[in-house]
């Protein structure tokens, strides 16, 4: 009896059916040897991802000892050191004005000059009653020298010597009388010169010429602010007046630098002098007040710096570059790489910045150690690294430009 023959179809499935199943067979029974082969490829101290023996390239820096400066940072307010307004001590007309508007000036120097005709005037009065004075006391005091022959030779009343004797005091008291009132006008001409009375720099001209000034006015003619030297007025906290009052009782200054608003530019160096006598009680704080010579007058009054004021000097503590440095949640920390080329995450105390790339570390790493400054982001525990030398990388660089 003859089968009937299967659709071609039908055949072609039962052997899809068959290979499935025998693929089914080859994965279920190798598929934990390649678990363990892939988990032995990803342990390798290269990392994941990484060859088991390859190691990750590093460059390093080494932990040197320095004596690090402890500093302050406070904001503080520029002050001239003197301000002075510039008026009058007479009556008169402004005749001159011999100053430009934001000129420096010295002090002594002429700034203006007002209508001194009426002191010469009052001057050349007052010469002329000394020269009558004087005459008379002259003839006084002749007449007195008579009086007093006359009196020896009983030939003149006591009464009369006596009057004439206070004549000669009348004509003396009027000599001295004359030569004050001679000085005040000759004072009030030098007055008419009006001078600065400090060197600084002026600001705008209150009064312009041809109106009338007078002593009494408290406007004044400009004012002169001091700029060289400057100072800078600021506060810390009273937690910090111990770091600073060691120093200062001891009549001691303490070194200063003055940073602009931002805090990135350097404006001027100086030194803290002065610290106030109590406490600001509505805030906690202390006033201080550094002096800088500022001869580039890059302090400005008023200008509000940033005030970075060393307090003391760390003595040979562990600097190490700034970029090893790293933060977590759990604190800072640094890579050090051991003796066997392997790295290990090690937990510090940080200290200040040291100049501008280098940190202080005063707990956690020792002089003589070396620690990753780069190719930080791929380091584990225990991986191998290779340490890249700064030099070479440098002159390969510079070639490939080349």
């Amino acid at each position: 009896m003859t089968m009937p023959k299967q659709p071609h179809s039908r055949r072609k499935l039962r052997i899809i059916l068959i290979l499935l199943l025998l693929m089914s067979l080859l994965i279920w029974r190798f598929w934990p040897l390649a678990q363990k082969g892939g988990a032995e490829r990803m342990a390798g101290p290269g990392g994941p991802g990484m060859m088991a023996g390859m190691t990750t390239p590093v460059h390093v820096g080494e932990v040197k000892l320095a004596d690090v400066p402890q500093y302050l940072t406070a904001l503080g307010t520029v002050i001239p050191n003197a301000t002075v307004t510039v008026t009058s001590r007479v009556d008169g007309q402004l005749t001159h004005v011999y100053f430009k508007e934001g000129q420096k000036v010295s002090a002594g120097q002429l700034l203006a000059q007002i209508d001194p005709r009426s002191y010469q005037a009052t001057l050349a009065q007052y010469q002329g009653q000394l020269v009558q004075n004087q005459a008379l006391l002259k003839s006084a005091q002749l007449a007195l020298a008579r009086y007093r022959t006359l009196y020896a030779q009983d030939s003149l009343a006591r009464q009369d010597l006596d009057s004439q004797i206070a004549t000669v005091g009348q004509y003396s008291g009027a000599v001295k009388a004359d030569l004050a009132q001679i000085d005040s006008a000759k004072l009030s001409i030098e007055y008419a010169r009006i001078t600065a009375p400090i060197s600084g720099r002026v600001g705008l001209r209150l009064v312009d010429v041809g109106n009338m000034v007078q002593s009494s006015s408290s406007t004044g003619l400009v004012t002169i602010t001091q700029t060289q030297p400057a100072a800078v007025t600021f506060s810390i906290p009273q937690s910090n007046i111990p770091l600073v009052t060691g120093a200062l009782h001891q009549g001691k200054s303490l070194p200063a630098v003055a940073f602009d608003q931002a805090g990135s530019a350097e404006l001027a160096q100086g030194e803290v002098q002065f610290i106030s006598n109590q406490i600001d009680t509505s805030t906690g704080t202390v006033e201080l007040k550094a002096q800088f010579a500022n001869p580039d007058e890059t302090l400005f009054p008023n200008q509000f710096v940033n005030l970075r004021l060393q307090t003391g000097t760390l003595q040979q503590v562990a600097v190490i570059p700034a970029q090893a440095l790293q933060l977590s949640s759990d604190g800072s920390f640094v890579w050090v790489v051991n003796q066997d080329k392997t790295v290990t995450r090690r937990a510090v105390t940080t200290g200040p910045l040291f100049g501008n790339t280098q940190q202080a570390v005063l707990k956690g790493v020792t002089a003589g150690e070396q620690v990753v400054t780069e190719g930080i982001d791929r380091l584990t525990n225990g991986a191998k690294v290779s340490i890249v030398e700064q030099e070479s990388t440098t002159s390969k660089a510079g070639s490939g430009k080349a």
